[in-house]
Formats: C-alpha cells, structure tokens, sequence
C-alpha cells in the first residue's frame, strides 16, 4: 500500500455542504477559477472575435507548447476530429491497428474516414495494446498503428514504433485520457508522427469541449491547420481537403483559466488515488489499478478490478453503488469490438479477444477530481466493503 501524509491537503474548491447522501459522478468537470474564466470572456467580447483562430485560441496553444514541450499544438473542436485530420493529414489508406479496450470515438474516428480498425488485444497488466500481438496482424493493407494512453498511462511506444519501422507504417496515438502526463522523461504529446488530447469537460484539463494535436514536425502541422479550417491557405485560397475543425475562443478561456489551477487539480486527484488506495487495501475481492510512475501521471482515473470469484460480480456491485447515489461506471463497456458497427462488420474479432473480454467484465471506474472530498472516498469505499462482506455472509 502506498502511504502519505494526506491531512495537509487541502481540497481544492471542496463541496461547500456536505451531504452523505449527495450524488456522486465520475467525470463530473474541474472548475476554473470563475474570475479569471469571466475577464477572459471579456477579452473576447471587446476583441469582437469568437473563433477563426482567435487571440485567445493562439495564446493557449503557445501555453499549451510550452507545458507539454512539444513544437506543435493545434487545438480543434474535439478530439475525435483530431484524430479523422491527423489520420488524413498523415495519408493513412486501408488498415490501421488499435486496441478494442478504448472509448468507441478512437474506432469511429478511423472508420468515418474509409480506414479499417483492425482490433489487437491488450495487455491485461497495463490495459494498454499488447506489442506482442500487433505483427500477427499486419497485412499488405496496414497502414498505420494506433496505439491509445489507457488511463494515462503511457503505451509501449518503443516497441510500437520499432514494429512500424520495420513494416514502414506510421503511429499516431490516442492520448485522450494523459494530458499532463510523463513517459520516459518527456511529456506525452513527444511520441509517434502525432498526438491527439481530448479536452473534454470531463478530462483533467479541458476547454468545455475541444481537442489538440501535438507534433514535432513542421510540416505535419501545417497540414493539420490547413485541414482544420476547410483548406484555406489564404483568405481565398484553398489548397487541401478540410472540415471546420476550429476551437472557438470561448472554450480557450476556459482552457486559458484552468491551466492556472492544473497544479491545484494534480494535487487534488494524486490525493485521492492515494485515499482510495488506503481505503480499498484491505476490501477483499477489489484491486485499485496502479500507479506505477507517481511523478509522471495525472491520477485522473480511479480503476478498480473486482475478481471473478468476488462475492458480487462487478455489474452486481455497480448496482449497489449506484442504489447508494454513487454513480460508478464501466470503462469500456462493452468493447469496441462489441459495439455496431464493428459486431457486424468485422465478426472474425469476437472470438479473438479473450483479455479485451475479460477486463471488460471486471474494471469499474470511481469518483475522483475536485468535486469529491476524502469523506466522499470513505463513504465510497465503506460501500463496497459492505456490500461485499454482507453478500459472503449471506
């Protein structure tokens, strides 16, 4: 059990009444400071200037290129169309390998854009692809491998990307859940051709709603912008395919305000995976997933596995958590390659992805951010404990 001295945390922007009996959400948005979030508004409004690559759009992706200490940030909509430019601006054609384990829009992102997810199984220790099995599945059609920061904890990039050196393939990775956070000494967002965030109101750091592609290279970016606005090169000159993929000013402010507090948010969570690590350690039957770089992460994902000979399933203890207004939720349930269109469309990968299945059936994702407090955790963590002691014993 990992042990610390949790009394001089102070939680950030704490539940002013508490109420045991108030609902508990995960996902629920970290809060910017309303001032600071207002005064930028206003900006916006003397400015005249709500989107179309505004000041406040290009101020947050210099903030956004000097925290993550990449060359290039170009902030979009969303991620999802993060990720159908950055597959188009990279040329990809045919197949591209990603796991099953991952929020439906990494799937959806290549599909909408006439590419074949070919799902891998993953590695049942990180819940991140497995390298082992991605060369089986590489065909003449292989184009690129997608591989996706599960929780934020990093991928195997340095076997990823020795496979696709020796396959000539290109990598791209899903960074939806790792804003903020460290593999192998540098900030995710370094890795593979690019990297696509998600900033969504429910991410660690976020901008309403809004994603961001990170690279290294010049000219992979400038694609990148050119796509996300239509093409346009010039005021009436359009010289690629594109969509309106632009973040409009409004979400910068608030990206703007809570990259103030991100340090207050960081403390906040690694507070509370460090409470919920204390309080599960000695509940039978459930595992916290680990943290395995304390420095490196945003403890921005609460994963429990429950075992499969624990006294209640895991759908079964989701249900007496939910009956106590704590609102815990499967992660990713079902898989990918579960769900329409794939089940259908590609039925050979039913049947190929025993630990992608078996994970499914037993992780269940808790409450954290700063809208939860350590009385919170506690009333969380008795709640299974005597779920679970009050089943065996019956």
């Amino acid at each position: 059990m990992i042990t610390d001295d949790l009394r001089d945390l102070v939680p950030y922007q704490a539940n002013p009444v508490p109420d045991c009996e108030r609902t508990l959400h995960v996902g629920q948005p970290n809060l910017s400071d309303r001032a600071a979030f207002d005064r930028l508004v206003d900006e916006m409004y003397e400015n005249r200037w709500f989107t179309n690559n505004g000041q406040l759009v290009q101020r947050l992706e210099r903030r956004l290129s000097e925290y993550l200490q990449v060359k290039h940030v170009v902030l979009v909509n969303n991620a999802t169309t993060g990720l159908q430019i950055a597959a188009q601006a990279l040329g990809l054609t045919g197949e591209v390998i990603l796991p099953a384990f991952t929020f439906v829009a990494t799937a959806h992102a290549l599909q909408w854009v006439g590419l074949k997810p070919v799902f891998c199984d993953i590695d049942p220790q990180t819940h991140c692809i497995d390298p082992q099995k991605i060369e089986a599945l590489i065909t003449e059609q292989t184009s690129a491998i997608a591989g996706v920061h599960v929780w934020g904890r990093p991928c195997p990039t340095d076997a990823i990307d020795e496979i696709a050196r020796r396959h000539n393939l290109a990598t791209l990775y899903d960074a939806a859940h790792a804003f903020g956070c460290r593999h192998q000494g540098r900030m995710l967002g370094n890795f593979g051709q690019c990297e696509v965030f998600s900033l969504h109101a429910t991410k660690f750091f976020h901008t309403f709603e809004g994603g961001a592609v990170t690279t290294n290279d010049d000219a992979l970016a400038e694609k990148i912008r050119l796509m996300k606005n239509f093409g346009f090169e010039s005021m009436d000159r359009v010289v690629e395919l594109g969509i309106n993929g632009k973040m409009p000013e409004v979400c910068a402010a608030m990206g703007l305000a809570s990259l103030e507090q991100l340090d207050d948010v960081l403390e906040i969570n690694r507070r509370n995976y460090l409470a919920y690590d204390a309080g599960l350690s000695d509940i039978p039957y459930v595992h916290l997933h680990p943290q395995t770089d304390l420095e490196g992460t945003n403890f921005h994902y609460i994963v429990v596995e429950v075992d499969e000979d624990a006294p209640l399933s895991r759908d079964e203890l989701l249900k007496q958590l939910h009956d106590s207004q704590i609102l815990a939720r499967r992660y990713f349930f079902p898989a990918c390659h579960r769900m329409e269109p794939y089940r259908t469309l590609y039925p050979e990968y039913l049947d190929a992805l025993p630990e992608t299945d078996r994970l499914c059936q037993r992780i269940m994702i808790l409450p954290t951010g700063t809208a939860i407090s350590p009385d919170d955790i506690s009333r969380i963590c008795a709640t299974i404990r005597t779920s679970l002691t009050r089943r065996k014993a019956a």
